[in-house]
């Protein structure tokens, strides 16, 4: 969700004002990815290089997220939706890892959808984490190397349980990744907007999510395989 500062800065605000905004934005968001039936929508909301930001930004930042949490923690369980956290939450303002460990075991039951937050999060961070977890893991006997596959593999990442991502959205025209699900979206489509995150509404969502859906994606297989692939029989 990227541009929030650039949005605010276009119009002569603080860019506090920007992150408020782009907070807004999620919201309708949220609403948009429910509406068009997705089973698991990811943010990602505060990356672990984001703490060398001016620290006043910083703050403002987990104001505003101890903010959204409080009011959206409620509408998440009227519908049902499990909120699961990426990254180091350990390392949060203690009110915040606290509010979103409660809003997680809250909604913990709700399997058809998820919403998930990557906070304090890197990509290369959550490898390093997952390796010493299955060091961890082998020293204690209970994983073996000899038979180690992507499957077990990524059973140690922070995204564990979660289906990796079909598409990543990149918004305010940046051509980057920025760590974001760097294994996890090996496969995925990429759709970049020029429009910075407060603008990017659900007409520029619906619009990725078309783009999407003509594409072809081949996996490793030419298109002729796949076009010549039996096509699931629907009723």
């Amino acid at each position: 969700m990227d541009g929030n500062g650039r949005w605010a800065g276009a119009r002569g605000l603080p860019r506090n004002e920007g992150h408020r905004q782009g907070v807004e934005n999620v919201k309708s968001i949220i609403k948009a990815a429910k509406e068009a039936d997705l089973s698991c929508l990811t943010l990602f909301a505060f990356s672990a290089e984001n703490w060398n930001r001016p620290r006043t930004e910083v703050s403002a930042l987990m104001r505003l997220l101890e903010h959204y949490l409080k009011e959206q923690a409620k509408v998440l369980r009227e519908q049902k939706i499990r909120l699961r956290v990426l990254g180091r939450t350990h390392e949060l303002p203690s009110r915040v890892a606290k509010l979103l460990r409660r809003t997680e075991e809250a909604t913990a039951d709700y399997t058809e959808r998820t919403l998930a937050l990557a906070l304090n999060y890197g990509s290369r961070t959550e490898v390093v984490d997952a390796m010493k977890a299955y060091a961890e893991a082998v020293a204690r006997g209970e994983a073996d190397p000899a038979s180690l596959d992507w499957a077990e593999a990524s059973r140690y990442l922070y995204s564990a349980g979660l289906p990796d991502p079909d598409l990543v959205i990149r918004t305010s025209g940046e051509h980057r990744v920025s760590n974001f699900l760097l294994l996890q979206s090996a496969y995925a489509e990429y759709y970049f907007s020029p429009k910075y995150w407060p603008d990017f509404g659900p007409e520029d969502f619906y619009a990725a999510l078309m783009d999407y859906a003509r594409r072809e994606r081949r996996f490793g297989k030419t298109g002729e395989q796949i076009r010549r692939a039996p096509q699931p029989q629907t009723v």
